[in-house]
């Protein structure tokens, strides 16, 4: 008889490629995971992993139990979802995933109101990268994901999880107010392509938008000076308020607070898509649904 919770290992090894990171991704020593698989191959009678160099390969029979261990947990979770909706209350936990700036000005009235609907409900939340998200999400580590996309730079696609459109956020290029001391060169500033000599902040490399926004400037025919980086967009807000810097800020930061600063549009008016993601499987659980459903209201209400 095969044991799920040792499938659910080899499973986890096919996603993450080595023992080291399973062992690190479900708190278990790397000692015992490699005892449970062997006993796994125990229990299968056949060969499920060989060395290839210093890393472990599947076996065409391990990924046909990977296969199945997929449809068994897609199974489970259907079933847990079915016996939470017959529940009169909405409870249990919800592992969320959301971006910087949608766990600022989304979520915490959506937490407000959830605590009043749902006061038996548990919502967990971290700030993750949309594609990291995503990635974890398709593997069960979060039930929904808040994720954003740039133009020209998709978010990966994972045939397990329903996307759901939620918005899309212009991108303007903000500036200090005008007339501030010492902002003569910001002041005169009407384009993006007037910006070009200026110092700018942007999100580390390898960051979607660092990428859109890089892209941007190149094609309007400069490199930008790119002198602070930071994946804080208030940290933005605030250089860019003091005229230390011009940065390129999604209307979505502006949600929870006063602006300071001015704002030049864009050509092509250019947006970020902000979108939801769960598991298939998951669809009818009462708890996920809920999250969901006070997410896309509350961006439809700031939106409006």
């Amino acid at each position: 008889m095969l044991e799920l919770r040792r499938l659910r290992l080899l499973r986890e090894l096919s996603i993450r490629g080595t023992i080291a990171e399973v062992a690190d991704v479900l708190s278990y020593s790397p000692s015992s995971v490699s005892q449970q698989l062997s006993q796994l191959e125990d229990e299968a009678g056949v060969q499920l992993l060989r060395r290839n160099g210093r890393k472990l390969a599947l076996t065409p029979q391990a990924q046909v139990l990977v296969a199945h261990t997929e449809e068994l947990l897609g199974s489970m979770e259907r079933a847990e979802a079915d016996l939470a909706a017959t529940m009169s209350n909405v409870s249990g936990t919800v592992r969320l995933a959301v971006f910087q700036t949608a766990m600022l000005a989304v979520m915490p009235p959506v937490l407000r109101k959830l605590h009043d609907l749902h006061p038996h409900l548990r919502v967990e939340m971290t700030q993750h990268e949309p594609e990291e998200a995503l990635h974890e999400t398709s593997a069960r580590n979060f039930d929904l994901v808040i994720a954003e996309q740039y133009q020209g730079h998709a978010a990966p696609i994972f045939e397990t999880l329903d996307r759901r459109h939620l918005a899309h956020d212009p991108i303007r290029l903000a500036l200090p107010l005008l007339g501030g001391e010492g902002n003569a060169d910001f002041d005169r500033v009407t384009s993006l392509t007037e910006a070009a000599t200026l110092p700018w902040v942007m999100e580390p490399p390898g960051a979607a938008s660092r990428h859109w926004a890089e892209q941007s400037c190149r094609m309007a025919g400069f490199e930008p000076d790119v002198r602070y980086e930071t994946a804080d967009l208030q940290a933005h807000v605030t250089l860019v308020e003091t005229g230390t810097a011009v940065a390129l800020l999604p209307d979505l930061v502006w949600t929870q607070f006063e602006r300071q600063l001015r704002f030049v549009d864009l050509d092509n008016a250019p947006v970020r898509t902000i979108f939801t993601a769960m598991r298939h499987s998951s669809a009818r659980s009462p708890s996920i649904a809920a999250v969901r459903t006070l997410v896309h209201e509350q961006l439809k209400n700031q939106s409006a």
